[in-house]
């Protein structure tokens, strides 16, 4: 006789997981982009050293001799260039003074005594650096992780407001429909009949060069793809039966919007972000180096590209390659985790 065992307050043996946590663990069995992640990782901790000051600090000190070579390259003597014959001084032209018939002699006389306290105590500049210097003295390095801050930075906070941009938009248009989203398609067709670069370097112009600018321009003028995958969402989830049932009970459109539909469409605004900043960090150094982007006491790497074809036609190529380096590897490895983000949190693949 067989007897039967009550399960009904048993536990499950395994768990359900939620779309994060199957995301997570597809991720870190993605090799490539599980190594692109942490690639990702070490950039922004070196991007937030940077805001901190705390890396790349001393960029604009001037510790070598202009145009330094690397450490590691061997100067040939063909690279140097001979000395300026010195001119012959016409002994004819030259007419000497004394002290005392000097207009300024006095004045020389009262300076000379002071000549000790004003001894220029700034240690000699390095013939060589690890990477090179550019035109002023300064370090190559100390400039690539400075600017490589703030093209990661620009590009962060402009992926973040464009988002928001896009999103808010978006939503309104998509959940209201009607006349509002009539106003809202054409509002976004009036900005996708122009082309991107050209709507970018309009409102560059306009509002001059700095951080804050370039930031704001590139979240006004880059919110049209964010809008469209969010409208399209919302057009699909609003009749669900979650929101109906947030309906019952009294919710309101704003909750609704932003309380039900909006996380579940998360994960796609993460793969977005992803998006958006690998591109505006392109935008960025694009804008730099047609003299739109950072202030002239700031750097980026689109600054330090601008620099970058004076040097090379002299033969100074250490500045362009650390610059290629180090925008190759940024962008290549965000790419790469865009990708694995993409198939991570899938929900199709995640029910597999």
């Amino acid at each position: 006789m067989t007897t039967l065992q009550n399960t009904a307050g048993a536990k499950l043996a395994t768990p359900s997981r939620s779309l994060w946590g199957l995301g997570w663990q597809r991720l870190k069995r993605n090799k490539v982009g599980w190594i692109s992640l942490w690639i990702v990782v070490v950039y922004l901790v070196i991007a937030v050293g940077g805001w901190l000051n705390l890396v790349g600090g001393h960029w604009a000190d001037e510790v070598g001799v202009p145009y330094a070579p690397p450490s590691w390259v061997q100067a040939s003597a063909d690279d140097a260039l001979p000395p300026e014959p010195a001119a012959k001084a016409d002994s004819s032209a030259l007419v000497t003074l004394s002290r005392a018939e000097d207009p300024i002699g006095k004045q020389l006389d009262e300076a000379e005594k002071h000549v000790d306290q004003y001894a220029d105590h700034t240690p000699p500049r390095l013939e060589s650096l690890p990477f090179g210097g550019d035109l002023q003295g300064r370090d190559v390095i100390q400039k690539t992780l400075k600017g490589t801050s703030t093209s990661i930075f620009v590009g962060v906070f402009g992926a973040v407001f464009s988002l928001l941009i896009g999103c808010v938009l978006g939503a309104v248009s998509g959940y209201f429909g009607g006349k509002t989203d009539d106003f809202l398609n054409w509002f976004y067709s009036v900005f996708t009949s122009v082309p991107d670069m050209l709507l970018l370097l309009s409102f560059a112009a306009v509002s001059g060069r700095g951080i804050t600018t370039i930031i704001t321009v590139m979240a006004l003028t880059s919110w049209t793809g964010t809008y469209r995958l969010v409208r399209a969402e919302y057009l699909k989830l609003k009749g669900r039966e979650y929101v109906q049932a947030a309906d019952a009970i009294g919710a309101g459109s704003g909750r609704k919007m932003f309380i039900h539909i909006l996380p579940n469409i998360s994960h796609l605004l993460l793969v977005q972000f992803s998006l958006l900043t690998v591109a505006l960090i392109k935008y960025e150094a694009i804008l730099s180096f047609l003299g739109f982007g950072v202030g002239v006491r700031q750097v980026s790497l689109g600054s330090m590209l601008a620099e970058a074809p004076t040097e090379l036609i002299q033969g100074y190529w250490w500045q362009m390659l650390a610059v290629t380096i180090a925008m190759s590897i940024l962008v290549t490895a965000f790419s790469l985790l865009v990708d694995a983000l993409r198939d991570a949190l899938d929900p199709r693949a995640a029910a597999k």
